[in-house]
């Protein structure tokens, strides 16, 4: 029989030095507080937070969590302080409710740490202790030697041997089995020494904060050893501040540093927090490289190596990969044969990924990016409960995601809504009006289906930083429709750019606003009237277009939307020919790309209207007009020229001997090469900034009616060797933005010769066919012929037998 030998503590507080989300230190934590049996737990975290430590033991209250605290007057101010399953800190709370203990929390109160920057990010958690958590413990820095940083795991870790300080610390503290029957204390206090021994060459680190924060510590100590004795007192902290903690110092030097501080008044709860934003790539100072895998250290009762690489092939199956329980079996066994050819106590997760790798990926590194992201890190979602303490804002929307059943999730997936259902209009409502607080929850997308406006298509990711993004919305109002109306607003009346009102007019029919409505619609009206300038017309125009169509399709009343919107259609057709008079190639590009979007938007308003409505307005024959003036104009542009033609054309309004006709007028001799080139351009290239292969349109127009083709083809072959150079990156630029088929036709046409070199013949009409029929080339199918129908007949017989 086994028995434990418990070297006898040294009389005073237990100190329990521990890294932050650590699942040794927390195992440890857990047995020592068992041994020791304290009357009361001291934790390093913010004091505010003692009067929310007893939620910790609600059912509902299921890690990872942290602790949120922001400026009452400034909530972007805020820091956490995030505890997992396996957090040391965690464990102590949760083992102090459980046998009434008293817990409470004693470094430096929120209200300070934040008062000392106005960097929201300069406080990330762990009791603001970045480098702590993530066993660097003091990100150290000692003026009295230089200013030398230093990471005291890999000091330690150096100083043991070894070249990667996380691989040092599996296998000193992690990979100690559970239930080993060592001396609770012992790891403790060898931390502890190490500790000092660091402090003793480093320093204090140099970091005020630092010195301020362990004064609080230690006057918090002192009241609790008075209240409770000596030996009844637990502290869990991080280990880099025992010694700090054990320094003999006075109650008035402690309160000397404590005097004077800044203070803010903060709010502060429990909010959830996930997997991936422990990881230290996340920016958490206090991360740790897996927290998938921790997790898993600590919550496995036994064989924690067999049971991980279970939780793997069941993975790769769900990805449809082949793996079979032999695979697994041979994963263990190279993983544990590794760790013993490398001298380690117990196969880490270096051994397990090399094991993966070589057994059930066949050496490839793509199941193993999979593997990294859901299991090694995670996505695990902590919860809290309803009883924690929110602001109205956060509880509004806590109850429409519960009634809209659109539960947050730490990882990222779809969501298609179809707009004409009820739940779903609600839905895409709320993302919306949050998206108008800035919150980021979800982002609207290019939906895999219909391409309707009654369809939406959305990515959701929720993050622990959107807390705080409700909590600064919650300014402008108690629920999410009160905020994003008051919010709308605010910003229609300090927008200055038309477009930019236009765009929030959209954006507030999205989100069912109608009280924001008639706020925007007065901004825009008053904008609209005293802005002249036709291209900041043409940007603000398609938004009020889509506006319209989205009012329909959420029955909103777009009545006076409509109205602002035939009038800004109006002035445009008015303002645009003269605009794009004497233009340069930029003013040109940029005026082209306001032609195409104002011809879709009057086509949108030109839909939902009347030919002529009742004060006489013909949106679409006025905006003909202006296209066929455009397109014969010389002092245009040949791109606006171009495009005005090709759109006309594409409308029905031009016959293709008209458009044949002006390209031919375009590109006759007379004209600069490179007004032709930007002609062809934009006559048959795509609309500028749209995405490659966006343009195949004019391409396939191109492929379809080859006396264009020829005409073009005419013109390149005629442009002077000088010029060519000039015009060859425009061209390059229009054909490049080609499918590669339609390329491949294009250039197999040429090849082979178009119909036409010049006006269109009537045996060329006939798209993608040559001039006539080849006598000599029909003839050479007869042999074949008379194998397949017989060698007796004659070719009479066979060309009536083909026939």
């Amino acid at each position: 029989m086994t028995t434990t030998t418990t070297t006898p503590r040294a009389a005073g507080p237990l100190l329990l030095g521990v890294r932050h989300h650590g699942p040794g230190s927390a195992r440890a934590v857990r047995s020592a507080l068992d041994a020791a049996a304290p009357g009361v737990v001291l934790i390093e975290g913010p004091p505010e937070g003692d009067v929310l430590l007893p939620l910790a033991a609600d059912e509902a209250m299921r890690p990872p969590v942290a602790l949120l605290a922001h400026v009452v007057d400034d909530p972007g101010r805020a820091a956490f302080w995030p505890l997992a399953e396996f957090s040391p800190e965690w464990v102590a709370i949760r083992w102090a409710l459980a046998h009434g203990v008293p817990v409470r929390f004693i470094d430096l109160p929120a209200a300070h740490s934040l008062a000392f920057t106005t960097d929201p990010d300069a406080e990330t958690g762990a009791g603001a202790d970045e480098a702590e958590g993530g066993g660097s413990g003091g990100d150290s820095e000692d003026a009295e030697s230089g200013g030398v940083r230093i990471d005291p795991l890999a000091v330690l870790a150096r100083t043991a041997g070894y070249d990667d300080p996380e691989r040092w610390w599996e296998d000193v503290v992690e990979h100690r089995a559970p239930g080993r029957t060592d001396d609770p204390f012992a790891p403790f206090e060898a931390v502890a020494e190490a500790m000092g021994e660091l402090r003793e060459e480093y320093g204090s680190g140099g970091h005020r904060r630092d010195l301020v924060r362990e004064a609080h510590m230690r006057v918090q100590l002192r009241a609790a050893r008075k209240e409770f004795g000596d030996g009844a007192v637990a502290v869990v902290c991080g280990a880099w501040h025992v010694p700090a903690l054990r320094a003999r110092t006075t109650l008035a030097a402690d309160r000397a540093l404590l005097k004077g501080l800044p203070k803010v008044k903060t709010d502060i709860t429990w909010v959830p927090w996930t997997h991936r934003r422990l990881a230290r790539h996340s920016g958490y100072g206090a991360g740790i490289d897996s927290p998938g895998w921790y997790g898993h250290l600590f919550s496995a009762p036994d064989r924690p190596v067999e049971r991980w690489l279970t939780k793997v092939a069941g993975l790769l199956r769900e990805e449809d990969r082949v793996v079979s329980s032999a695979h697994v079996i041979e994963a263990v066994r190279l993983a544990q044969t590794l760790a013993v050819m490398r001298g380690r106590p117990l196969a880490g997760l270096t051994e397990t990924v090399d094991a993966v790798r070589a057994v059930m990926c066949e050496g490839s590194e793509v199941p193993l990016a999979l593997i990294q992201d859901r299991l090694i890190v995670g996505d695990t979602l902590g919860e809290v409960p309803d009883t924690a303490p929110a602001v109205p804002l956060q509880r509004d929307l806590t109850r429409l995601q519960r009634s809209l059943r659109l539960k947050p999730e730490a990882s990222e997936r779809e969501l298609d809504l179809d707009l004409r259902k009820e739940t779903d209009a609600a839905k895409s409502t709320l993302l919306h009006r949050l998206r108008l607080l800035d919150i980021g929850w979800g982002r609207a997308v290019a939906g895999r289906g219909s391409t309707g406006t009654f369809r939406e298509s959305w990515r959701l990711s929720w993050e622990p930083e959107l807390y705080v993004r409700v909590a600064e919305a919650g300014v402008w109002g108690t629920t999410v429709l009160a905020a994003a109306t008051a919010r709308a607003g605010a910003r229609a009346l300090a927008a200055t750019a038309l477009s930019d009102i236009t765009a929030l007019a959209e954006r507030c029919l999205r989100a069912a606003l109608p009280d924001a409505l008639p706020v925007v619609m007065r901004a825009l009206a008053d904008r609209a009237a005293l802005d002249a300038d036709i291209g900041r017309l043409a940007e603000a125009l398609p938004a009020l277009a889509r506006s319209l169509r989205y009012g329909d399709v959420r029955s909103t009343d777009t009545g006076a939307l409509g109205e602002v919107a035939a009038g800004l259609a109006e002035r445009i057709c008015v303002g645009l020919p003269p605009a794009c008079a004497a233009l340069d190639a930029d003013g040109a590009a940029e005026m082209r790309g306001h032609l195409d979007s104002v011809h879709t938007a009057i086509g949108l308003l030109a839909a939902g209207r009347p030919a002529a409505d009742h004060e006489g307005r013909d949106l679409a024959g006025r905006w003909e007009a202006v296209l066929v003036r455009l397109a014969g104009r010389e002092s245009v542009p040949g791109g606006i020229r171009g495009r005005a033609a090709r759109l006309l054309l594409d409308d029905g309004r031009f016959a293709e001997d008209e458009a044949a006709r002006l390209m031919g007028l375009a590109l006759s001799p007379g004209t600069p090469p490179a007004d032709a080139a930007a002609w062809v351009e934009g006559f048959v290239g795509g609309a500028p900034g749209r995405p490659r292969g966006a343009g195949s349109g004019g391409g396939m127009l191109l492929i379809h009616d080859e006396r264009l083709l020829g005409l073009v083809d005419a013109w390149l072959t005629g442009v002077a060797p000088d010029a060519f150079t000039d015009v060859l990156p425009l061209l390059r630029r229009t054909f490049s933005a080609y499918e590669p088929g339609v390329r491949r036709t294009l250039g197999e046409l040429v090849r082979r010769g178009p119909a036409a070199q010049g006006p269109a013949t009537a045996e060329a009409t006939v798209p993608g066919f040559g001039p006539g029929l080849d006598p000599a080339r029909a003839d050479a199918v007869l042999p074949v012929l008379r194998l397949l129908l017989g060698a007796d007949r004659d070719d009479n017989d066979l060309v009536g037998a083909g026939t």
